[in-house]
């Protein structure tokens, strides 16, 4: 299957700046040589805890914030290397969904407008026909015509995701970013917009990267996952390689998290010791060695790269093919 977006080592650090003249006085590396594709028409879910730096990978790959060096290649195109003008363009073709869909949203707007602003950014100046394509992706999401006029703080927590993926659909893009689209929602309300994003990409066509620190939101709607551990991909599999038979102790840990119902289908639960470490001083050799219940010492020596052990499945560990028994 062809690639849409391929990434290749990318990276991000931020400046941390102290002192009286605010000097630079080391780097936060919030992404650090992240290597990965998104196929036409799939979904990439990308997993990690909280600081892991899968956000920052989404908004570098839209440009959203700028990186520190790498390239992002979108259709065969270096993104990176394009001016703010040569970019505009392909602005419609990638959006994201963000997290927190109240925030997102301007309060003193009505939703129609939020909705259609992307239109007339992009030269869609006709009033009539912008409020018929509003109301056409309104109805797509399930938002009826009398929300037109109402404002965000007038919607539930579900009805207000639903009109940030309408503004994200507005333009008919061929990439979306889903930023945690439903880790703010309740239970039942995550499942409605899950099931409703599925029906958007095989309607439109639509490829996506879905990030989440949810493994079982992520095993409902995933084609493939990778697994990021302080700005670094652990793990990248097809879905049902990767639950049924994870390969790095980062994932086993992750998984065995997961609350099941049936007692006979639990998995034993793997406790992390420790906190994660701070990306302002990454710990030599594989990052995860600290809290790994398998280190051995080179572990603390000798980083890992991600290597293939199948055609499907990669591993940034030392003792993959260990797991892989």
């Amino acid at each position: 299957m062809e690639n849409l977006i391929e990434v290749r080592n990318l990276t991000k650090h931020f400046p941390v700046r102290g002192g009286l003249l605010q000097r630079v006085q080391g780097w936060v590396k919030a992404v650090d040589g992240v290597s990965l594709a998104v196929r036409k028409g799939e979904t990439l879910g990308l997993v990690g805890e909280s600081g892991c730096g899968k956000t920052t990978v989404g908004r570098c790959i839209l440009r959203l914030i700028s990186p520190t060096s790498g390239e992002v290649l979108f259709e065969g195109r270096d993104l990176l290397a394009l001016s703010t003008e040569e970019m505009k363009p392909l602005r419609r073709e990638m959006q994201v969904i963000f997290q927190d869909p109240f925030s997102s949203l301007d309060p003193r707007a009505k939703i129609a407008d939020s909705i259609g602003e992307g239109l007339y950014v992009h030269g869609v100046r006709d009033g009539v026909e912008r409020r018929r394509k509003v109301l056409d992706v309104m109805r797509l999401v399930g938002l009826s015509e009398d929300h037109m006029r109402r404002y965000p703080h007038e919607f539930s927590g579900g009805q207000r995701q639903r009109i940030g993926i309408a503004r994200a659909l507005i333009l008919g893009p061929k990439f979306v970013v889903c930023d945690e689209p439903v880790s703010a929602l309740d239970v039942s309300i995550q499942a409605q917009v899950l099931n409703l994003l599925r029906q958007l990409q095989r309607e439109l066509g639509l490829t996506l990267l879905f990030i989440a620190h949810n493994m079982s939101v992520v095993e409902h709607i995933s084609d493939r996952i990778a697994v990021m551990y302080l700005g670094k991909i652990v793990e990248i599999a097809e879905r049902r390689p990767l639950y049924d038979k994870p390969l790095h102790p980062y994932t086993r840990a992750l998984l065995s998290a997961i609350p099941v119902p049936v007692p006979g289908r639990r998995r034993q639960r793997t406790i992390l010791e420790g906190d994660v470490p701070s990306p302002l001083r990454p710990p030599s050799g594989c990052r995860f060695h600290p809290r790994c219940q398998f280190a051995q010492e080179n572990c603390s020596v000798v980083e890992p790269t991600l290597r293939d052990l199948d055609a499907e499945h990669s591993v940034a560990c030392h003792y993959g093919e260990q797991f892989a028994r």
